[in-house]
């Protein structure tokens, strides 16, 4: 307590007593009752200045802060593979069993992998390592303090941020401690195989890697393609210690329908110690997606053979030229329609297309009965007065439903038309509009309708065959017509129903790690259903496996992850419990693993890390050299501090009640003897 504190309470004391004097002895007649007034009077006063003198005390208590010490260890299988178990634990016995590093620091032990984790208990089993993320989550647990982390580990990272080019708070300083072997291997390896997911049957699909050298000699070897374990290819390599790198990129032939298993494969060196990997899998699904086409016609006319050979340029469209009366049998087999100069004999055409929801593509002409067209469809009328009008096209620049950039319609002859007034009784858009004499009409002479379960397309015009021709001689080639037609196919083929649900996976998988399934399901408005029920189905041959596990609902789809799966061939089905729709696929895990690709420790990363965060590398037998640096570093030397506590000496809480106590019992003696 201060002096100055003392002095106050004196002086209130003093003053209280004064008080009471002068109030109740000074010329006042002597009575017993006035000692006790008095007293009451002292107690009340002198407890009313202690409340505002509100005396204190302070206690001052030392104390030492030691800078902390963060042992951070690999707990990754690349640690056994490059034979670092004993060094690692060769380094944390060191740490543990320095009793002048526990007096100088408090010390923490973790260990990382994918996350990192608050033990010290090494068992090499994490799939990944991910150095940044283990060294920011200790930047954050440990901000705006003087830290000394001590890294073991082989330097190699498989997930996150590279963590060389880490920004840390400038209190973490890193040493580390290169575990494992730190020879040089030469060693090819062959990167990341890009490839389509899906390919078409009897085309070429494409297939790109790379395959980089570690070395400094000259090789030379053979990288090869195998599909379905049948070499498609090969190309022969030779690296040097700057030429290090090569692109493969090869076309190869869909030529049956299935699921294809891809293998991109290097021959090894003749001293390469690492061979696993040499060899990257994949998968790719070839399909047959061939559009059927018919060409209903019942007149013999140029167009239908220039039609045929323009659409059949593309292998997967077929062509069928049919009568208007053939079996229901012959038009099941057709994906698209054309309906050339339609007249009563389509009837039963017409309403297959309208039963099917089928795209159609209608072209009039001089041999189109116009009465019955005009009754057996309702997307466009029109009053023909059988008379010939030549009809010139002229481009829509604004049509976007599919590119016809490549299609100019410049100089292109006329049409064969007839006069009429036409009306469009749909939303449409239109490729060409007429002109006629010169005169360009606001009228469409080749346009789409575009519906949610149709699509259709309608040329009011004959002698297609000479736009054929016309682009010949303007380009001395037909691709540019053909390419045409073959959109507008496509465009009318695409009319199938949207699946209620859909699946997102991948054919493979280089192991289970981070590998899913994702899923969505829909109403029957195609809107996500987040209450849907979906069970996933798993199952194997070899060997035997068949589980049943519930999909999560995360955001807008249903996952199922499928890590802890071991290596093979899996089959799986998808169910909605409620409605029973399914949808059944298969995958394939190779067996893989990231950290058995490291052939040495990555010491020199680790050093420049280290530069950059202020601290120094070490090997395992420099254990008592880093001790020592770390005891003799000015950085970590502990410093003292001191709290101070300041008190109420006494509680206004009992002074208030003393208060009270005292001026109400001096009011009720006064009162009791009649001195009020």
């Amino acid at each position: 307590m201060q002096t100055s504190t003392v002095l106050l309470i004196l002086l209130a004391a003093i003053v209280s007593l004064c008080f009471v004097l002068f109030q109740y002895f000074y010329k006042t007649r002597k009575d017993k009752t006035n000692k006790f007034l008095a007293f009451l009077r002292f107690v009340a006063l002198f407890c009313s200045l202690l409340l505002l003198i509100n005396p204190k005390f302070s206690k001052e208590e030392y104390y030492t802060e030691k800078p902390n010490l963060i042992v951070v260890s690999d707990n990754s299988k690349s640690i056994l593979n490059l034979e670092g178990e004993e060094d690692v634990r060769k380094s944390i016995n060191g740490i543990k069993s320095n009793s002048k590093l526990g007096e100088r620091f408090d010390t923490t032990y973790y260990t990382f992998g994918s996350n990192i984790s608050t033990n010290d208990t090494l068992v090499f089993n994490e799939n990944n390592t991910d150095i940044a993320e283990a060294i920011t989550t200790l930047g954050e647990i440990y901000n705006k303090q003087t830290n000394a982390v001590i890294l073991i580990g082989d330097g190699n990272q498989t997930l996150g941020t590279d963590y060389e080019y880490l920004t840390l708070d400038s209190g973490l300083h890193v040493f580390p401690v290169v575990a494992g072997d730190t020879t040089s291997y030469e060693d090819l390896y062959v990167g990341q195989v890009i490839i389509n997911k899906y390919a078409f049957l009897r085309n070429r699909f494409p297939v790109e890697t790379s395959v980089t050298y570690s070395g400094n000699k000259n090789v030379s070897s053979v990288a090869r393609i195998y599909l379905d374990g049948r070499q498609v290819f090969q190309q022969p390599l030779s690296f040097s210690k700057n030429d290090n790198a090569k692109t493969i990129s090869a076309t190869i032939k869909a030529e049956n329908v299935g699921v294809k298993d891809l293998r991109v494969q290097v021959d090894k060196l003749s001293n390469e110690k690492n061979t696993a990997n040499n060899v990257k899998e994949q998968a790719i699904e070839v399909i047959d997606e061939k559009t059927n086409v018919g060409i209903v016609s019942s007149i013999m006319h140029p167009d239908i053979g220039a039609l045929k050979k323009s659409i059949e340029t593309n292998e997967q469209r077929e062509v069928k030229i049919l009568k208007p009366n053939v079996s229901s049998e012959v038009l099941e087999d057709i994906d698209v329609f054309i309906l050339y100069q339609p007249n009563t004999n389509f009837k039963t055409v017409f309403d297959f297309i309208s039963n099917k929801g089928l795209g159609s593509f209608t072209i009039t002409g001089s041999k189109t009965d116009w009465n019955f067209l005009n009754a057996v469809q309702s997307s466009f009328l029109k009053e023909s007065y059988n008379q010939k009008e030549e009809v010139i096209p002229s481009k829509n620049a604004a049509f976007n439903l599919f590119d016809i950039s490549d299609l100019s319609f410049e100089g292109y002859p006329p049409l064969e038309s007839g006069l009429g007034d036409l009306s469009i009784l749909k939303p449409y858009e239109s490729i060409a509009n007429q002109r006629i004499k010169g005169v360009e009409l606001d009228t469409p002479l080749f346009l789409i309708i575009n519906q949610e379960k149709s699509k259709e397309a309608v040329l009011f015009g004959e002698n297609i065959w000479k736009w054929r021709v016309q682009t010949y001689r303007n380009e001395r080639s037909f691709k540019a017509f053909d390419d045409f037609t073959g959109k507008l196919i496509l465009f009318l083929s695409d009319v199938k129903q949207k699946s209620r649900l859909t699946v997102d996976y991948e054919l493979v998988y280089d192991g289970s790690t981070n590998a899913k399934i994702s899923a969505s399901f829909f109403d029957n408005s195609y809107t996500f259903d987040p209450n849907a029920s979906l069970i996933l189905e798993l199952s194997r041959k070899a060997p035997d496996f068949n589980r049943e596990f519930p999909m999560l609902l995360k955001g807008n789809n249903y996952e199922f992850n499928l890590d802890g799966l071991e290596a093979g061939d899996y089959d799986f089905s998808i169910t909605e419990s409620k409605e029973k729709i399914s949808k059944s696929e298969r995958f394939k895990i190779l067996d893989f693993n990231l950290e058995n690709q490291f052939l040495s420790s990555n010491y020199k990363k680790l050093e420049r890390f280290a530069i950059t965060t202020g601290g120094k590398s070490y090997f395992p037998n420099q254990m008592e050299s880093l001790i020592n640096d770390l005891e003799n570093d000015t950085r970590f030397t502990p410093v003292q501090k001191s709290n101070r506590n300041v008190v109420s000496l006494i509680d206004f809480r009992y002074l208030l009640f003393f208060i009270v106590l005292a001026f109400a019992a001096e009011w009720f003696i006064r009162k009791y003897n009649g001195l009020l």
